[in-house]
């Protein structure tokens, strides 16, 4: 099975059939998908300028929308190293036990769902890799009341989504599923009390 690196040079290589290419691209979207692999999809689509369904896209799109997936996977990669020096000095120093931010991370291990977006239609604007920044960003500091990436404050908190955790605190400005270790307990209740007013309305 073809790495993230090998199925982007296909992607790059002019010789490669434009099938091909396209198809190597949604390929890298097995190996690091952000939103999930729908959402992310559309998100590079929409901001690389084709269409999710078109066959046969200008290649130069189509590498745009790599780049942009590579410096995101950049950041995420970045982030794991550091994570991982994080965890490894912890342990070392006899803190075993881990906490709630590596509990979420050993979820989202790779890069797959960092930022879920259970509708695939509904995900932020702005490039992967500043989203990524932004969350990150959120984990390394104290727990807030508002979304890490777009600063919305309505959060809802819906079960049943197509990732693990199947069930959290949804933004409905930019559509992530916002890790619950970046949000105060109380955010959480709030987000809580806001399903239920939906659900009563």
């Amino acid at each position: 099975m073809a790495g993230f690196r090998s199925l982007a040079r296909q992607v790059r290589d002019p010789r490669c059939d434009l099938a091909l290419r396209r198809y190597s691209l949604r390929k890298c979207l097995e190996r690091f998908a952000p939103y999930g692999h729908r959402a992310t999809w559309d998100h590079l689509c929409s901001r690389a300028g084709f269409g999710p369904e078109d066959r046969s896209p200008d290649p130069a799109r189509l590498v745009a929308a790599l780049d942009e997936l590579e410096e995101a996977r950049s950041v995420w990669l970045a982030y794991e190293v550091e994570f991982a020096e994080r965890r490894k000095k912890e342990k070392h120093d006899g803190l075993r036990r881990p906490g709630s931010v590596d509990d979420w991370h050993r979820l989202t291990w790779g890069g797959f769902g960092v930022a879920w977006c259970d509708n695939p239609r509904v995900h932020p604007n702005e490039p992967l890799a500043e989203v990524l920044r932004r969350l990150i960003s959120a984990l390394e500091r104290e727990p807030g009341c508002e979304c890490p990436v777009c600063g919305g404050d309505r959060l809802i908190y819906k079960y049943d989504l197509a990732h693990e955790p199947s069930s959290g605190p949804v933004c409905t400005e930019c559509g992530i599923v916002v890790p619950r270790p970046v949000l105060t307990p109380e955010a959480l209740s709030a987000s809580r009390r806001e399903r239920r007013l939906l659900m009563s309305a």
